[in-house]
C-alpha cells in the first residue's frame, strides 16, 4: 500500500487475518514447497520476447500535489536510468483529476500525463498507467483531504462520518468510507452506475494512449477495497464485474495494451490467497491480462523488522505470498508483475529485505515496481537534489530486460556478481536477449558464456556502453531447446 508512516494497526482490523495467517505461516516455516521455476506466461513485446520489468512507482507525491501529478522531471528520469538502469514505471493517475466533473474529462491533465510518458518513452521505458485510489477519495472527508482517487461527484457518504486514525489504513473502516465504496460497487443499492462511469473513464484514457508504444498496460484499480463486502464474495462479485466492464470498454478503443488486475488489498498483500476468478479478455487474439499483486508482509506491517527473531516469520510470509501469487496467476492464466513492494529504509534489515524481494521476483522470473521513487525515506533519493540514497545500490542490479524465448530461471549471485538467465526457444520470437550490466558490478568489464541443449556455437553479442546493455543473439533452435547465459566480471 502507498504509505509514508507505519504504526501498529489495532486488533479490530487484523485479528481474523492474524489467526489465519499464523496457521499458514507455521506450516510454511515447517515445510517450504518449491515451485517449478518461472511462471507459464509472460508479458511480451512486439517481437515476442519476454519482458522483465524493473522499476519504480512514480509516485506517492501525486496524491498530494494540487494538480495530481508526480514530482518527476525529465532530468530525474534520466538520472534514474543512469544510476539504476530501470526500464519500467508504474505511473499514478487519479480519477478525480481525469474527470473532475461528470462526463467532462480534463484534457490538460492528460496532456501533462502524456508529457511524462514521453520522458520515459524516449529512454526506452515501459509505462504502466495506474488508476490509483486510497480510502476511496479525498471527498469522503474534504476538510481533511485524507484520501485520493474518486471525484466529488462520484463520492456519496450519506452523511456518515470519516474520522482520522493514528494508522491511516484504519480510515478504511470509517462509516463514510465504507458507504462510499458500497455505493461504487452497487452493494448499497442505488448507485450501480458508478462502475460504468469508471469503465468509461478508462476507455477515455485508453483512447488517448492506444497508439503510444511505451504504454505497456493499464492497472485497472489500485488496491481494491470492498467496503462492507469482503473476501471471496467481493473478489468473485463486484471486483470481477468491474474488471469485465473495464476490459470491455477498453477493448473498444485499444486491442493491444495489457490489462493489469489486483485482488483485494486486505489479506492478499500480506500473503493470503486471492479468490479472484478467471477473467476473459475480449480482445482479438491471445488474452493480455496480467496479475499484479502487491507485497507487504504482515509481520512487517505489524512493526517487525526483517532481522533478528522475526526474520524467519517474515521469510515464511514471503514464501506464502509467493505460493499464493503463483496459484492465483495459474487460475487467471496470467503473467505476474509485483506492482508494489517497499518500506521505510531506516528500519533494521530494510536493505536486506529489498534484496530478498528482488531475489524472489527473479526466482519467479517476473517483474517488479518498488514503492516509490519519492525522496521521503522510502525511495532512492537522499534529498530533492537527487543525491543517491542507500536504495540506489540495491536497485542497481544486473537483470535481463528482454529474453528471446520463455524464461525458465533468472539467477543473481551478488557475492560472485554472476547473472544467469536460462530460457527455452519459442516459436514466433525474434531479436536478441538484452542484459543490463551495472558499471559498479562490472567495473573492468565482463565475460559472457552461452550454453545450449543442442550446442551454442553460433551466438553473437553486441555491447552498448552508454546504456550498459548487452545484446545477445542465440541460435533459433527448435522449440524447447534451452540456453543459459552467464555473465561474470572480467
Amino acid at each position: 500500500m502507498p504509505r509514508h508512516v507505519r504504526r501498529r494497526p489495532t486488533r479490530r482490523l487484523l485479528t481474523a487475518a492474524l489467526v489465519a495467517l499464523t496457521v499458514l505461516l507455521s506450516t510454511a516455516v515447517a515445510t517450504v514447497t518449491r515451485h517449478e521455476p518461472g511462471p507459464t506466461r509472460y508479458i511480451t513485446d512486439e517481437r515476442g520476447r519476454a519482458l522483465f520489468l524493473h522499476g519504480f512507482n512514480t509516485s506517492g507525491s501525486a496524491k498530494s500535489d494540487p494538480e495530481r501529478l508526480p514530482w518527476i522531471t525529465e532530468e530525474a528520469v534520466q538520472r534514474e536510468y543512469d544510476l539504476m538502469g530501470t526500464n519500467f514505471v508504474r505511473l499514478l493517475l487519479q480519477w478525480q483529476a481525469l474527470e473532475p466533473e461528470h462526463d467532462a474529462y480534463d484534457e490538460a491533465y492528460l496532456d501533462a500525463v502524456a508529457e511524462r510518458v514521453d520522458w520515459y518513452a524516449e529512454r526506452g521505458y515501459h509505462v504502466l498507467l495506474d488508476m490509483h485510489q486510497d480510502l476511496y477519495g479525498r471527498f469522503t472527508s474534504p476538510e481533511r483531504h485524507s484520501g485520493n482517487g474518486a471525484p466529488e461527484w462520484a463520492t456519496r457518504t450519506d452523511g456518515l462520518p470519516v474520522e482520522p486514525r493514528e494508522t491511516w489504513e484504519l480510515v478504511y473502516l470509517e462509516p463514510g468510507v465504507v458507504r462510499s465504496f458500497d455505493h461504487f460497487w452497487g452493494t448499497a443499492g442505488d448507485r450501480p452506475e458508478l462502475m460504468d462511469e469508471y469503465a468509461d473513464a478508462w476507455a477515455h484514457v485508453a483512447a488517448r494512449f492506444a497508439d503510444e508504444p511505451a504504454v505497456l498496460g493499464y492497472d485497472l484499480m489500485n488496491e481494491p477495497y470492498g467496503g462492507s463486502l469482503q473476501g471471496p464474495d467481493f473478489e468473485n462479485g463486484p471486483l470481477a464485474e468491474l474488471y469485465r466492464r473495464c476490459a470491455a470498454r477498453i477493448r473498444e478503443v485499444d486491442q493491444d495494451t495489457w490489462l493489469f488486475v489486483e485482488g483485494q488489498a486486505v489479506g492478499v498483500n500480506w500473503g493470503l490467497p486471492s479468490s479472484l476468478p478467471h477473467l476473459t479478455d475480449p480482445r482479438r487474439g491471445e488474452p493480455r491480462i496480467v496479475y499484479a499483486p502487491h507485497a507487504y508482509p504482515l509481520p512487517m506491517d505489524l512493526g517487525q523488522p526483517y532481522a533478528g527473531d522475526s526474520r524467519q516469520t517474515v521469510e515464511a510470509s514471503i514464501e506464502l505470498w509467493s505460493r499464493s501469487v503463483r496459484t492465483t496467476a495459474e487460475r487467471l492464466e496470467a503473467p505476474i508483475v509485483l506492482g508494489e513492494f517497499g518500506l521505510d529504509l531506516s528500519g533494521e534489515g530494510a536493505l536486506d529485505y529489498v534484496a530478498r524481494m528482488l531475489a524472489e521476483t527473479e526466482g519467479m522470473a517476473t517483474g517488479r515496481a518498488y514503492w516509490s521513487n519519492d525522496h521521503d525515506g522510502w525511495g532512492p533519493w537522499a534529498d530533492e537534489d537527487l543525491a543517491p540514497g542507500p536504495l540506489v545500490a540495491a536497485m542497481n542490479r544486473a537483470y535481463p530486460r528482454a529474453v528471446a524465448g520463455r524464461p525458465l530461471e533468472i539467477g543473481h549471485d551478488a557475492d560472485a556478481a554472476r547473472l544467469t538467465v536460462r530460457f527455452a526457444v519459442r516459436d514466433g520470437v525474434s531479436g536478441p536477449t538484452e542484459l543490463y550490466l551495472p558499471e559498479d558490478t562490472y567495473p573492468t568489464g565482463f565475460a559472457l558464456s552461452v550454453d545450449g541443449s543442442n550446442g551454442a556455437e553460433d551466438w553473437t553479442s553486441e555491447w552498448d556502453g552508454e546504456r550498459r546493455v548487452l545484446f545477445v543473439e542465440t541460435p533459433s533452435g527448435e522449440p524447447g531447446d534451452e540456453y543459459t547465459l552467464t555473465v561474470v566480471p572480467e
